[in-house]
């Protein structure tokens, strides 16, 4: 159970050995040309899954089921990783879920913003853990560091269900639960280190405890999941999507597709491009003012949160955001799963490595048996 390990030894695990899950994706633009990405522009998603499915996310991985409580994640094995993919991106933006996660030791819930190129902000759950969740970023898949992640108080999140939202602009990247800031990670702190590309949205579950598994995600993830009482279930009753293409508010505009003009990975590069055929340059323009910064590229911020801090309205509500237009999902996308979760300790493999297969549609699909996200 994660409740053997002291709090101070989990702090210490984690800050030395924080590993991303994500780990793969369909095609990096930082080595080759890649499909523009679909994009969310004015439209934006707002889901109610107490309503039944939302056409705005692919399914992937174990199936889903939907009724008056919202979309059921279930668990049964360590093959499973339900997940739910948004088809369209935000190039900066507001993203907010409304999620009981599941409980169980071995069992991780996890929300996660992730580019083409492997920027990454998430929240974490562990099954075995009611009491705190964990905030993680990374920047273009880069481990070479495990001093991003935080912990975070949270009154029984595996039995209640609880708000957490992303607010990411070119200027910083604030978490928030149940409307409370509580950790900020500035652009100007981290430098090109920062999040900066365009990213899906996605939210799951996944079995992180398993025999066969390292040692260290094993741990992190509180033991060897049992099902003998029934499956593991996360329930997300709702997911809100606000893009700012670029900018550090919601667009007025009809946003077609985002595209990476070059192999940097930088928010400068990103192309807006308008459903009128046209370009949006002011966005794109603003947004490399702040989030293309160099000058501390070799720091990282701080784990720690601030939960003192409150939040501003304008940052935890979405009522300018409407329902979701039907998307449709490019074929040049279509994959194996690759689900949702991205550990925030999980510690090196024997070899002094960090474990990076974690990839939650691998395991889902049964691709790779080695692998756990």
């Amino acid at each position: 159970m994660f409740a053997k390990f002291s709090t101070a030894a989990v702090l210490a695990l984690a800050s030395t050995s924080m590993v991303s899950a994500q780990t793969s994706t369909l095609c990096n633009p930082l080595e080759k040309e890649c499909p523009a990405d679909p994009a969310f522009g004015k439209d934006g998603m707002d889901c109610d899954f107490t309503k039944g499915k939302c056409d705005g996310f692919e399914s992937l991985g174990t199936k889903i089921t939907y009724d008056s409580n919202g979309a059921t994640f279930p668990m049964s094995a360590k093959g499973d990783a339900p997940t739910l993919r948004s088809d369209k991106y935000i190039f900066f933006g507001h993203v907010e879920v409304k999620v009981k996660a599941a409980e169980g030791q071995g069992i991780i819930t996890s929300l996660v913003l992730l580019s083409d190129d492997l920027d990454e902000v998430d929240f974490e759950t562990v099954g075995a853990d009611n009491k705190q969740i964990q905030s993680n970023y990374f920047s273009k898949g880069d481990t070479t560091t495990y001093n991003r992640g935080g912990f975070h108080a949270v009154d029984s999140p595996l039995t209640k269900s609880h708000t957490y939202a992303f607010d990411w602009t070119p200027e910083k990247v604030e978490w928030f639960i149940n409307g409370q800031s509580v950790r900020v990670l500035k652009a100007s702190d981290v430098g090109d280190k920062y999040p900066q590309s365009p990213m899906q949205v996605k939210v799951g579950a996944w079995v992180a405890g398993y025999k066969g598994n390292s040692p260290g995600t094993i741990e992190w993830a509180g033991g060897i999941a049992d099902f003998s009482n029934g499956p593991a279930t996360a329930v997300y009753e709702s997911v809100k999507v606000i893009d700012y293409a670029g900018g550090s508010s919601a667009t007025d505009k009809k946003v077609k597709e985002y595209v990476f003009g070059d192999k940097s990975g930088s928010a400068k590069s990103i192309q807006i491009k308008l459903d009128d055929g046209s370009s949006d340059s002011s966005s794109s323009s603003a947004s490399s003012s702040s989030a293309s910064k160099t000058g501390s590229s070799s720091t990282t911020a701080s784990a720690s949160s601030t939960s003192g801090s409150s939040s501003s309205a304008s940052a935890t509500t979405l009522t300018s955001a409407t329902s979701s237009a039907n998307s449709t999902h490019s074929s040049t996308r279509t994959s194996s799963a690759t689900a949702t979760g991205s550990p925030t300790s999980v510690p090196p493999n024997a070899n002094g490595a960090p474990k990076t297969g974690l990839a939650l549609g691998a395991i889902a699909l049964g691709a790779v048996a080695a692998l756990a996200l």
